[in-house]
């Protein structure tokens, strides 16, 4: 059970889930946001992250990490096109470990803050088809958490809350929207141009805009050559 003074670390990119993941945590804990520059394709979703937290008026701490030495993704690598068909099978947009390195900085953060919990927004439901997120492995993450810091082995464990894994991209939305989020502030685009403008083609804008239809609320994505 969360009070007034628990902490968490709130995972942000600069998208859709986890604005929405920001917002839910707000009303639970004292938020610190935390985003990664990893060598992704384009630095517009940091700039989102950057105008989410400054909105709500929550620090952002942003950590360098160039996966672009480990590659294997069409986030990572520019030689790997990003699909703009519907993709079978695991896309070649996952980036190999990405939620594990996220998770393991965020843990170090947490308790350094001495924080509580860490806000994931790893969705099961209207997702890609990533592996680490599913419900195994955040159960897995959160029991390796648990063997492995100072502060859990001392006596205060950590939970990893995902508010967003069994939602609908619709339900994220219409919960977003009940939280007040401003959705033109994000960027969930794989291939976003140097403005934040989507393609409006790829898997991840798909997702974004039928979760808007089926909510039934406004879109106000911008799109390039719109």
């Amino acid at each position: 059970m969360t009070t007034p003074q628990a902490k968490a670390i709130v995972l942000l990119s600069g998208g859709l889930d986890s604005a929405t993941c920001l917002a839910w945590a707000m009303q639970r804990y004292h938020c610190e946001a935390l985003s990664f520059s990893y060598g992704q394709r384009h630095s517009s979703e940091l700039v989102a992250a950057k105008r989410l937290a400054d909105a709500v008026g929550v620090k952002l701490r942003v950590i360098d990490i160039d996966l672009r030495n480990v590659g294997g993704s069409a986030l990572t690598d520019d030689a790997i096109d990003v699909p703009e068909d519907q993709p079978e099978g695991i896309p070649v947009t996952y980036v190999p470990a990405r939620n594990t390195i996220f998770l393991s900085y965020a843990l170090a953060v947490a308790e350094v803050t001495d924080s509580q919990a860490i806000v994931i927004g790893v969705n099961a439901v209207d997702y890609s088809g990533y592996p680490d997120c599913r419900p195994e492995y955040i159960q897995a993450f959160t029991q390796l958490a648990n063997l492995a810091t100072k502060s859990a082995v001392e006596g205060q464990p950590l939970c990893i809350e995902t508010p967003l894994l069994h939602l609908s991209k619709a339900q994220i939305i219409q919960l977003g929207a009940t939280l007040g989020v401003d959705y033109s502030l994000t960027v969930s685009c794989y291939q976003a141009d140097a403005d934040g403008r989507a393609c409006g083609r790829c898997d991840s804008c798909r997702l974004r805009k039928q979760g808007f239809i089926n909510a039934e609320q406004h879109d106000p994505t911008r799109y390039q050559n719109h």
